[in-house]
């Protein structure tokens, strides 16, 4: 699948703001005449064998390793990492995909960052999709995280909400809320979103097997609407060198919205062509080799 330019059909707020936040990063990028973040395809992913060579060799002798710690999006929960996980462990490296709360920008962080900070060692800490909003606040100020791995994902700068940066293409901003999601309400009141089973199947799962989207979709955690509502506090994309997976075949966060985000973040960047919004199940070797080459630039 190549990519395209994704047009704009029903403009929404959410469209509008992302629409000036990738021309405010295009100017600011060339105007400070930095270099554009480094880029690459994915033309051949790399076999499970291969890549534990890779991870068990990279590093130098009695380097210690990283601890690899990953936090799932919206609509999903730890499994969603698991090929990355079983390959992780299989090179020998303490792997953790830990259950990201999905309530509120601010305190799911905290939750995340509480956690990172019992771990001795470095980290490079990893986010899918709204987890890529997570990672952004708990990795600030912790010295422990080395490096920053967005795989589908949004990588908000401060006072920007997770829902501004699906993109002008997203189904999310192209449909209505009520074309998307049942709403549910929490034990305290709280309204959560799931994804309607279309829309899971053919616009967040859509290079899956119906079958495999559809058991997905089954076991999805809802999320609360103010998880997308929160601004983001902090960017430690700022301070912490970091690494972008894009499937051009995102449709829930498009990957201009992607690209805009990840050369603000002077992000290497990886473009997998094809893919869905869940590449990391999908296709788990090609996500696990970007986290390949964040370890491995600790050397």
């Amino acid at each position: 699948m190549r990519y395209q330019r994704l047009h704009l059909r029903r403009r929404s707020p959410w469209a509008a703001i992302a629409i000036v936040v990738a021309a405010a990063v295009t100017f600011a990028v060339i105007s400070a005449g930095k270099a554009p973040a480094s880029t690459r395809t994915a033309s051949r992913v790399p076999t499970e064998s291969a890549l534990v060579h890779r991870l068990t060799t990279c590093l130098a002798p009695g380097q210690a390793r990283p601890t690899v710690v990953l936090v799932h999006g919206a609509w999903a929960d730890t499994s969603s990492w698991s090929g990355e996980v079983a390959t992780l462990q299989a090179a020998g490296y303490d792997v953790r995909a830990i259950a990201n709360p999905l309530q509120n920008l601010t305190t799911d962080s905290e939750y995340v960052a509480d956690y990172l900070k019992t771990i001795r060692g470095p980290v490079v800490l990893a986010g899918h999709s709204y987890g890529g909003s997570v990672i952004t606040n708990a990795a600030a100020g912790l010295a422990n995280v080395k490096r920053l791995v967005y795989v589908d994902a949004a990588a908000p700068a401060p006072g920007q909400t997770t829902g501004q940066l699906s993109g002008a293409g997203s189904v999310l901003t192209k449909m209505k809320p009520a074309e998307l999601f049942y709403t549910t309400t929490d034990p305290a009141g709280t309204p959560e979103l799931y994804l309607k089973e279309r829309i899971f199947i053919h616009h967040f799962a859509s290079d899956l097997p119906r079958a495999e989207a559809k058991v997905l979709w089954a076991s999805q955690r809802g999320a609360a609407a103010a998880a997308f509502d929160t601004p983001s506090k902090a960017a430690a994309w700022k301070t912490i060198p970091s690494w972008y997976f894009i499937s051009t075949g995102d449709q829930i966060i498009t990957p201009a919205s992607e690209l805009a985000m990840a050369h603000r973040a002077h992000s290497h960047i990886t473009l997998f062509h094809g893919g869905s919004h869940l590449t990391l199940i999908s296709h788990p070797n090609a996500v696990t080799a970007v986290l390949a080459s964040a370890i491995c630039s600790l050397r």
